[in-house]
C-alpha cells in the first residue's frame, strides 16, 4: 500500500510529457522502511518474555524438582496462552504502535489509556536496567576489575550506550539480532540435555531436597511469574509488522510452544542427571551443572550464552518501550514530537533516548524493591489489560477482528479470571515498601495525564490527532453472532 501510494504521487507529481523511471519506481521502494516478518518477530517475543533457561534454577530451590517441572509444565496455560490470546486478538485488531494502551484507551478512555502507558512504561525500563547490570556480573567472573568502584560504572555506562545504539540501528536489525542470539545462547542447552540423557535418573524428579528443604511459595511463584510473562510487550510493535493480521497469531503461537520446550527440556535433563542439594537450585546453577555433566567448556558456553541472553532482552525490551512512546504519542496522549523518528533508520530515536536516560537512572540504584515494585505496576497494568479485553468485546461486538480467541464471553471471563486471581496473589504478598514505591509512581503518572491535559488546553505543544488503524470498522455478521 505504502508503495502504491508513493508510486500514486510520482504519477500525479509528473507533467504528461514524463515518465516515471524505473529508477524513480526503484527509489520509491527502497524508501519504504523494512517491516518485521515472522521469523524475526518470533525471536522477538521469545526475548521479551524469556531469553532462555537462565532465572529458571529458584523454582527448583523453592519447592523442589517436582513442582519446578509441574510449575512450567501448569504455568504455561493458565498464564502464558491467555495473554497470548489476548495480545494475537487485540494486535491485529488494532495493529498501530502502542499495543496496550491503545486497548486501555479504545476500552475505557485517554485517562486509562495513559495510567496503562505509566504502569507498563515504569515496569519496562526498570526490567531492561536489569540486563547490562546482569551481563558485567558475568564479565567480573573473567575480569574482576568489574566488580566494583569505576571501572564497574564505566561498564554499566559503555555496555547501555552501545546496546541502545543498536537498537536505534533498526527494528529489523534488533530481530535478525535476537535470531542469532537465540541460537548461539540455547546451543549449550541442547547439547548439554543430550548428554544428560544417559545419566538421567527419573526418581530425581520427585526426590530432590523435598524432604530436607522447607518450601518457598512466594519465591516459587515468583519466580514462574517472572520466567512467563510479558506476553504482551511485543504489541506496542504492532505498526512495525508486515501484515500484523497474518503475521501476530501465527509468531505468538510458535514463541509460546518454543519458550516452554527451551524452559523445560533443560530442567527435566539436569534435575534428572545431577543430584545435588536443593538449596544450591539458586540463579546461575545451569552452568555448574553443565560442567558436572560434561566440563568447564559447557560451563564456560552456558556463561557466555547469559550475557547474549542478557543483551537480547535488553534489545526487545528497549524496543517494546520506545515503541509504546511512539504510539502514545501517535494517538495524543503524549506530545507529537515523542513520535519523531530518525532520518536514517525511521527508529523511534527520542524513544529510545527517554528510555536509555531512565534505564542509566536505574542501573546505578540498589533496587530490589524498585523492581519488585515495577512487578506490582505490571499487574496492575495486565489487570487493566483483561478488563480492556473484555470490555472491548461488548463495546465493539461488531468490529472486524482478524484473530478472534474461539471463545463467547462468559468464558473469556472465566480465561482472564485465573490469572488476573494470580495476579492479586502477587499483589498482596507485596512488602510495605513496594506498595509505597508503586503508590508514589502511580501518582506521579496520574499528575502526568492532567499536566498533559493543561498543556492541550493551552497549546503549549503540539499534539496527534489521536487517530490509530482500526481493522474492519465495517460490520462483520460472523462477530455478532453468539458473542454474549
Amino acid at each position: 500500500m505504502q508503495l502504491e501510494t508513493r508510486t500514486n504521487k510520482l504519477t500525479t507529481d509528473a507533467s504528461p510529457k514524463q515518465a516515471v523511471t524505473p529508477e524513480e519506481l526503484s527509489s520509491a521502494a527502497a524508501a519504504i522502511p523494512k517491516k518485521l516478518t515472522l521469523i524475526p518477530l518470533i525471536f522477538l517475543i521469545y526475548f521479551e518474555v524469556a531469553g532462555g533457561p537462565y532465572g529458571e534454577e529458584p523454582a527448583v530451590q523453592a519447592a523442589g524438582p517436582f513442582f519446578a517441572l509441574l510449575g512450567f509444565l501448569i504455568f504455561p496455560f493458565i498464564w502464558s496462552v491467555p495473554e497470548a490470546l489476548i495480545t494475537a486478538e487485540l494486535s491485529t485488531t488494532f495493529p498501530g504502535n502502542g499495543g496496550f494502551v491503545i486497548w486501555a484507551e479504545r476500552a475505557f478512555g485517554p485517562f486509562w489509556g495513559s495510567l496503562m502507558g505509566t504502569w507498563k512504561f515504569l515496569s519496562g525500563v526498570i526490567n531492561i536496567a536489569a540486563f547490562p547490570v546482569l551481563c558485567i556480573d558475568y564479565v567480573e567472573k573473567l575480569f574482576p576489575v568489574f566488580g566494583s568502584g569505576w571501572p564497574r560504572y564505566v561498564a554499566i555506562l559503555g555496555s547501555t550506550l552501545a546496546l541502545s545504539f543498536l537498537n536505534y540501528t533498526g527494528l529489523t536489525i534488533v530481530g535478525y539480532a535476537a535470531v542469532l542470539l537465540a541460537i548461539v545462547s540455547l546451543s549449550p542447552f541442547i547439547l548439554m540435555s543430550l548428554i544428560a540423557i544417559p545419566k538421567i535418573h527419573p526418581h530425581r524428579w520427585l526426590s530432590l531436597g523435598q524432604k530436607r528443604v522447607k518450601k518457598d511459595w512466594t519465591l516459587f511463584f515468583n519466580t514462574l511469574f517472572w520466567n512467563l510473562n510479558f506476553w504482551d510487550n511485543v504489541s506496542t510493535l504492532a505498526g512495525e509488522v508486515d501484515k500484523p493480521q497474518k503475521t501476530f497469531p501465527v509468531a505468538l503461537f510458535v514463541a509460546v510452544v518454543f519458550t516452554c520446550v527451551a524452559y523445560l527440556l533443560p530442567l527435566f535433563a539436569v534435575t534428572g542427571a545431577v543430584s545435588v542439594d536443593q538449596s544450591e537450585w539458586e540463579s546461575g546453577f545451569h552452568a555448574q551443572a553443565a560442567e558436572m555433566i560434561a566440563g568447564k567448556w559447557l560451563k564456560y558456553w552456558i556463561e557466555v550464552g547469559a550475557i547474549l541472553s542478557a543483551i537480547g532482552l535488553f534489545e526487545a525490551q528497549l524496543s517494546s518501550c520506545a515503541y509504546q512512546i511512539l504510539g502514545m504519542a501517535d494517538i495524543g496522549i503524549l506530545p507529537k514530537f515523542f513520535a519523531i523518528r530518525s532520518r536514517w533508520f525511521n527508529t523511534p530515536w527520542l524513544g529510545i533516548l527517554v528510555s536509555t536516560l531512565i534505564t542509566l537512572g536505574v542501573s546505578y540504584m540498589n533496587f530490589t524493591d524498585i523492581i519488585s515494585s515495577a512487578n506490582f505496576l505490571y499487574s496492575l497494568g495486565m489487570l487493566l489489560e483483561f478488563a480492556s479485553f473484555l470490555w472491548l468485546r461488548r463495546k465493539l461486538p461488531t468490529i472486524n477482528r482478524p484473530y478472534r480467541v474461539p471463545l463467547k464471553l462468559p468464558l473469556l471471563v472465566i480465561m482472564c479470571l485465573i490469572p488476573s486471581g494470580f495476579l492479586i496473589f502477587i499483589m498482596v504478598i507485596a512488602t510495605k515498601t513496594v506498595y509505597l514505591v508503586s503508590g508514589v509512581m502511580t501518582a506521579c503518572g496520574i499528575g502526568w495525564f492532567f499536566f498533559m491535559n493543561i498543556c492541550k488546553s493551552k497549546n503549549w505543544v503540539e499534539f496527534g490527532i489521536g487517530e490509530v488503524q482500526e481493522i474492519g470498522i465495517e460490520r462483520d455478521e460472523g462477530d455478532v453472532e453468539g458473542i454474549i
